[in-house]
């Protein structure tokens, strides 16, 4: 299977200034700055971001570097609450907790790749840095949240991906959060020292 969107769920069709200001201010950055102020966000308001602004990272998403352009993942778009409340259930459940590891945000975007693809890890990964730092480049606050892997790998979650339409042997890399930030973004820790060498 290509690299594909599914989206469950519906989002506000309202226009609202905030989407528009966000979209306007963010496109105007710089890709390299994007890349150094993405911050991981914890917080997020309730409100639900425009399908509109949301498609555009699932997009970038998309556009993301697979080994040989096998395009192994999939993105899984979950904005339906009844369905994003019961994969935050399932994901508490791996860490035997009943609080909400994804933090209140509205949206979450589950990447998936497929395990007959000796890159799918690695193309996993890179889908979910494309979407991460897209999010931050349209004003969206966004954090990868663990244990896709083994939510996917329970009964109940293979019967998830039948009912999404996702056949194969396909694994759980991440789940992307995304969501208006709620408060100030965490400021950046000092790069180490030694995080690049340089052989000339």
């Amino acid at each position: 299977m290509a690299t594909a969107m599914l989206a469950l769920g519906s989002c506000s069709k309202d226009n609202n200034a905030e989407v528009s200001e966000n979209i306007g201010t963010m496109d105007n950055k710089e890709a390299l700055e994007v890349l150094k102020t993405r911050r991981s966000i914890r917080h997020y308001k309730d409100s639900l971001p425009d399908r509109e602004i949301l498609d555009r990272v699932l997009e970038a998403g998309t556009y993301a570097p697979t080994g040989m352009g096998k395009q192994s993942p999939v993105i899984v778009a979950v904005t339906d609450k009844a369905t994003r409340d019961k994969l935050s259930e399932m994901n508490a459940a791996v860490m035997g907790m009943d609080k909400d590891p994804f933090y209140g945000a509205p949206v979450v975007f589950v990447v998936l790749a497929d395990r007959s693809v000796p890159t799918y890890l690695y193309d996993g990964s890179l889908v979910m840095g494309n979407l991460l730092n897209a999010a931050h480049a349209v004003g969206l606050g966004s954090c990868w949240i663990h244990r896709a892997k083994e939510v996917f790998d329970t009964p109940e979650g293979k019967a998830l991906l039948r009912q999404w339409g996702v056949e194969g042997d396909y694994e759980g890399i991440g789940n992307c959060i995304i969501g208006y930030t709620d408060g100030d973004s965490p400021v950046a820790a000092p790069r180490k020292s030694d995080y690049v060498i340089h052989v000339d």
